[in-house]
């Protein structure tokens, strides 16, 4: 997920009482949601180094382990030799308040970034597996409103934050509004969303105990996350038994989010030799359910020895190492072939974009040439 999701559910956490049990817990409890993403300096490095690293082993189990203790440790250090001095009257921070505040929020992290078709390395640095949730978009506004209602009722009580606030609302709303391809209904209803935050708090409902606020975004978000899981897992199966009455021979199917709308799936379907796309929308009819949604490609599920050495290029290490509904296109060349790589759960949204590279071998299957396109 996103860094400002992770952040929100941190301060969201803080909200639902976590920030009463010791100093310091708030920026604990949002510097630990966000911390995993330590290795984001790797895109520096280019497109294909971040797809080797990333979500890797900061996220792993060992470093999941290691984390809260670091992060505590250098929370003390700040209290006592910054906060303190500067402030010898205050009290101090507490070491397994700040233990807890860590370890729930460093578990966030490989939580949310699970939920979305991405993948994450649960178990680096022992098992390179990729484990997806496929629930979620990498970007998802609800998670945004949910997680930050209750924060901006709590927080925006002087100019400063809430001009903060107003700056981020702006900001988030564009981002829903602007794209073409976030449909209106959910357009409309992030700006009454946030119209009705900003009217509550011209009410005074923020004078309310921010702890009870922030209990019914978290009860809403647990719903609505749940909702969307259940969702993927009704829409997958009716779109492998809608395939095979077409008379489609389907292996199985994987129903991915929609940006920014809960009541359609993206479904994939895998069979021996293509992939199959189909579109569920569960606010149609049972008979209009399902659809086909773009044209199917092929799919070798074991690669002859010209895709093998276009993948072995080191170049796109990266990227074979995250592929994951892998596509390929072999074209002969005068001097040998050009293999298109395309990972299908993105390339059809992004064209030329997340998973997509083209390699140049010679007549003896070495690579020459690579293009990774961002």
């Amino acid at each position: 997920m996103d860094n400002l999701a992770h952040s929100l559910l941190g301060a969201w956490m803080a909200e639902a009482g976590l920030k009463r049990t010791t100093p310091l817990a708030t920026a604990t409890l949002v510097i630990g949601a966000n911390l995993p993403d330590v290795d984001g300096f790797v895109t520096f490095a280019g497109s294909d180094a971040a797809l080797y690293w990333r979500r890797g082993w900061t996220h792993g189990v060992l470093a999941l382990a290691l984390w809260p203790f670091v992060l505590t440790g250098l929370m003390l250090l700040w209290d006592r030799y910054v906060r303190r001095r500067k402030y010898p009257d205050l009290p101090p921070a507490r070491f397994g308040p700040l233990l807890v505040c860590s370890v729930l929020s460093v578990l966030s992290h490989p939580a949310l970034d699970w939920l979305n078709t991405y993948g994450v390395r649960l178990l680096m640095p022992f098992d390179g597996t990729w484990f997806y949730g496929d629930t979620l978009f990498i970007i998802d506004p609800w998670v945004w409103l949910l997680a930050g209602a209750s924060v901006v009722m709590a927080d925006a009580r002087t100019r400063g934050s809430a001009a903060g606030w107003l700056v981020l609302g702006a900001a988030t709303t564009a981002l829903v509004t602007l794209p073409s391809f976030v449909p209106w209904p959910a357009k409309v209803l992030w700006a009454v969303g946030v119209a009705a935050i900003l009217w509550l708090r011209l009410r005074g409902m923020h004078l309310l105990s921010a702890q009870r606020v922030a209990t019914v975004c978290g009860v809403a978000l647990v719903l609505y996350l749940g909702a969307i899981l259940v969702g993927s897992q009704v829409a997958a199966p009716g779109a492998q038994a809608w395939l095979r009455a077409q008379g489609l021979d389907v292996e199985r199917t994987l129903a991915g989010p929609i940006p920014a709308n809960p009541f359609r799936r993206d479904i994939i379907a895998l069979a021996p030799d293509r992939y199959h796309f189909v579109s569920a929308n569960f606010l149609a009819g049972s008979e209009d359910r399902f659809r086909f949604s773009d044209p199917s490609q092929p799919r070798e599920p074991q690669p002859g020895p010209v895709i093998l050495a276009a993948l072995s290029a080191p170049e796109i290490r990266g990227l074979a190492n995250w592929l994951r509904l892998p596509t390929y296109r072999v074209d002969p060349t005068p001097d040998g072939w050009r293999v298109s790589i395309r990972d299908v759960r993105y390339s059809r949204m992004q064209g030329n974009g997340l998973g997509t590279a083209v390699v140049e071998l010679d007549r003896e299957l070495r690579p020459v040439k690579t293009r990774t396109r961002e």
